[in-house]
C-alpha cells in the first residue's frame, strides 16, 4: 500500500469521521483511535516502525486540536464546560505535553506501544469502578490538584499523541469528583491546550528527520492530517449532540470498552 492509493485515503477518511463522533460523544481527542490506525497504515507503506509511530502520534495530536475546538464549542452551549478548572489544567498540561512529545521522539515503537496499551487499560479499569454521576457541589476546588492533574494529562498526551481525554476523564471522575457529562465537556477544553503543546513538540523534534512523508511538518503529516481532520471536525459536533441524549452510565461503559480494546491492540503490536 502507498499513501496515494484510494484504499489509504478511504481508511483515513472513515477513521477521521469515526473519531470525530467519538470525540464529541466521549470528550476525548480521539488519538487513541487514530494513532493505532495510522501506525498500521504507515508501516504498510514500508515506513520503519520507530518513525511510523512518531508520525502517527504527532499527526493524530494535530487532528485532535481541531476536533477538541469543535467539541468544546458544542459542550459550552450545554454549559458542560467548567472553564476555571479547564484553564488551570490546560496551561500546565500544554507545557508538559511539549515535553512528553520530546520524550516520545527518543523512545522505540515497542516501548511507546506498550506504554500506550497499559495506560489505556489501567484508565479503563479505574473509570469502570467510578460512579458516572455525582452532585455538582462535590467537585474538588483545590487548584494544586488541578495543576498536578494538568501535568499528568499533558505529559501522557504528548508522549502518546492522545490529546489527554483518556487520562483526564478518569482523573476528573476519580480524584476531582466531576460527573461524567461535565468531565467530558471540561476534558474537551483541556485537550485544546494539551494538543497544541504536544503538536508543536512533534513538529520541532521531527524537523528535518529522514524518511518523513511528503508535506510534513516534523512528525506531522499534513496529507494525513487533512484526510483525518476534515471529516472529524464535521462529525465531532454531531457526536456532542448525541451525548446529551445518552445515559451517563452508557457513555462510561462505551468509553471503557473502547479503551480496553485499543489498549490490547497496541500491546499486541509488539
Amino acid at each position: 500500500m502507498t499513501p496515494t492509493e484510494p484504499l489509504y485515503f478511504a481508511i483515513l477518511i472513515l477513521t477521521g469521521a469515526f473519531t470525530g463522533v467519538i470525540s464529541g460523544l466521549l470528550g476525548v481527542g480521539g488519538g487513541f483511535v487514530m494513532s493505532p490506525v495510522q501506525y498500521w497504515l504507515l508501516q504498510e507503506t514500508g515506513m520503519q516502525p520507530d518513525l511510523a509511530i512518531r508520525v502517527a502520534l504527532g499527526t493524530s495530536l494535530f487532528v485532535v486540536l481541531l476536533n477538541s475546538i469543535s467539541v468544546t464549542l458544542k459542550y459550552q452551549q450545554k454549559q458542560a464546560v467548567i472553564w476555571k478548572q479547564a484553564t488551570i489544567m490546560g496551561v500546565s498540561g500544554s507545557i508538559f505535553s511539549f515535553w512528553g512529545s520530546t520524550v516520545a521522539s527518543y523512545l522505540s515503537a515497542s516501548t511507546l506501544s506498550t506504554i500506550f496499551g497499559i495506560v489505556m487499560i489501567i484508565g479503563a479499569l479505574r473509570t469502570y469502578m467510578t460512579p458516572s454521576v455525582r452532585e455538582e457541589d462535590e467537585i474538588n476546588s483545590n487548584p494544586i490538584l488541578y495543576i498536578f492533574a494538568g501535568i499528568s494529562i499533558g505529559f501522557f498526551s504528548g508522549l502518546l499523541g492522545i490529546g489527554g481525554g483518556v487520562i483526564g476523564i478518569p482523573i476528573m471522575l476519580i480524584f476531582l469528583h466531576f460527573d461524567m457529562r461535565k468531565a467530558i465537556g471540561t476534558s474537551a477544553a483541556v485537550i485544546i491546550f494539551t494538543s497544541f503543546g504536544g503538536s508543536i513538540g512533534y513538529m520541532i523534534n521531527g524537523w528535518g528527520q529522514p524518511g518523513l512523508p511528503p508535506y510534513s511538518l516534523g512528525y506531522v503529516s499534513l496529507i494525513d492530517w487533512i484526510l483525518l481532520a476534515a471529516p472529524g471536525f464535521l462529525a465531532a459536533r454531531k457526536g456532542a449532540e448525541i451525548a446529551h441524549f445518552v445515559n451517563s452510565e452508557h457513555l462510561k461503559r462505551l468509553f471503557v470498552l473502547l479503551m480496553i480494546f485499543v489498549g490490547l491492540e497496541m500491546i499486541g503490536t509488539i
